[in-house]
């Protein structure tokens, strides 16, 4: 285990906060990058410490090889985790499986999990098999970025890499049984979500021995965006959301 955080590499420290608060560790959707929490950062100054995942092949780390592989990923980042904070785990679609396969080897004070279907409960999805402009169409449907990104031809080509990659990795994944966490899981998810269904989200339960909670916002896929002050307030606890 990592002594201090190492902001370099995998993490960017975006908020800073007093000793004993706690860290809160973000990981972002598939084809997304650690400057996609920047907007969070306003509502957690000084209660969290606000760290964001950056995964290889994006921004300033697109020279470096992808891993299409959730596993891989949560085994490069679970060591780099230092015990100096209370740990707090955030991920998004994609990030909440990696989130959670990070908690399997290194269990935080909580994980917060979005926007994804319970680890256990499979979808035979194959996104990433399209061509490039079924991939695209996907991306847009979600309305996770920014739909003029993909007309500039240039962009499109520095990025579809790394969304086909991570497609992949979501994808591809499986759940392994074993024993489940005995920290508290917080589920988030949007009541007009496509890609993770009510019910499907309160399966997370089943992940857990400890305390699980679910707190529904309105919102499609990325609900986020349009409600980052009450996500906050749940991180933090100041939006008591009831046990399940």
């Amino acid at each position: 285990m990592a002594s201090t955080l190492d902001s370099g590499l995998w993490f960017r420290r975006l908020t800073e906060a007093p000793a004993g608060a706690p860290r809160l560790v973000c990981f972002p959707h598939a084809g997304g990058a650690a400057s996609w929490y920047q907007p969070f950062a306003q509502h957690l100054q000084g209660r969290a410490e606000l760290v964001a995942v950056q995964y290889p092949g994006r921004q300033d780390r697109r020279s470096e090889p992808l891993i299409d592989d959730v596993r891989a990923l949560a085994d490069e980042i679970a060591p780099r985790l230092p015990d100096d904070r209370p740990l707090r785990l955030f991920g998004h679609s994609m990030g909440a499986m990696i989130a959670f396969e990070v908690a399997l080897r290194r269990e935080p004070d909580h994980l917060f999990v979005s926007g994804r279907r319970a680890p256990q409960i499979v979808r035979d999805d194959r996104v990433h098999e399209r061509d490039d402009a079924g991939l695209i169409a996907e991306v847009r449907r979600l309305a996770g970025t920014n739909a003029s990104v993909f007309d500039d031809e240039d962009v499109v080509r520095m990025v579809l890499p790394a969304i086909r990659s991570d497609y992949r990795a979501a994808e591809t994944y499986r759940y392994r049984p074993g024993p489940a966490l005995t920290c508290p899981v917080t589920a988030l998810t949007g009541d007009a979500d496509p890609k993770a269904s009510v019910d499907e989200v309160v399966q997370w339960c089943d992940r857990t021995t400890g305390p699980f909670r679910m707190k529904v916002l309105p919102g499609g896929h990325f609900f986020l965006s349009d409600n980052r002050s009450a996500v906050a307030s749940v991180i933090t606890g100041e939006s008591p959301v009831p046990e399940l």
